[in-house]
């Protein structure tokens, strides 16, 4: 069996110690990496160049979904596994939309997690069964005319849907809002929940991923 370098990315650190022996003990591993939050895992993954990253989604500094986004866009790939107890569903497709290969729940055994690392690396996608079923309810929310098994985005509202095409379009806030006659508050929170869904960190990345995949 093939090794791999890992990296363990948690804020717990009693959880990334107790990680570390269970993968000691496995043949999966060759070396063992750690970091307490996503932007120590970025400057960890410069150095050691890991084959897998185990990322966290709710940490300090930076959360696990911009980490995830940042180390997909330095090493595309790399390989990301969302290791969480998070089953929301915003934060199962905010992760799979930053570019995650795959979702598995703390909870799981430690035996499937093991596997989920084997899947990724050999190019596949792991997410945990227990957790599939919302990914497959969700199936109807990927655009239209796209490959199916490729979820983008979490569905957008009609009045999201409409301030992302005036964000496209390259009006300012104050412009969006007096097109659409709501405050610029309102606007503000749009843009808010429009970032979060489609897993983007500002306007811009929000305007390309919406011209990508065709949302407007």
């Amino acid at each position: 069996m093939t090794k791999h370098s890992i990296l363990i990315v948690d804020d717990n650190a009693n959880l990334r110690a107790g990680l570390k022996v269970l993968f000691e003990q496995s043949d999966l591993v060759s070396e063992i990496h750690q970091a307490s939050n996503g932007r120590e895992a970025i400057q960890v993954a410069s150095r050691s160049m890991p084959a897998v990253v185990l990322l966290d989604v709710g940490m300090p500094i930076m959360d696990g979904v911009e980490a995830c986004q940042q180390l997909k866009q330095k090493w595309p790939d790399l390989k990301v596994i969302m290791l969480t107890s998070h089953d929301d569903e915003r934060d199962i497709f905010a992760a799979l939309a930053a570019g995650a290969n795959g979702y598995c729940l703390k909870e799981a055994d430690f035996g499937r997690l093991e596997a989920a690392v084997n899947a990724v690396v050999r190019g596949d996608m792991w997410i945990d069964s227990t957790i599939a079923h919302k990914v497959l309810r969700a199936l109807p929310k990927t655009v239209s005319g796209s490959d199916p098994s490729q979820i983008v985005y979490e569905q957008l509202s009609d009045r999201e849907l409409q301030v992302l095409q005036l964000i496209v379009e390259g009006l300012s806030n104050q412009e969006i809002g007096d097109r659409l006659s709501i405050k610029k508050d309102t606007v503000k929170t749009h843009i808010k929940h429009i970032m979060d869904k489609l897993a983007v960190s500002d306007r811009t990345q929000a305007a390309v991923k919406a011209l990508r995949h065709g949302l407007v």
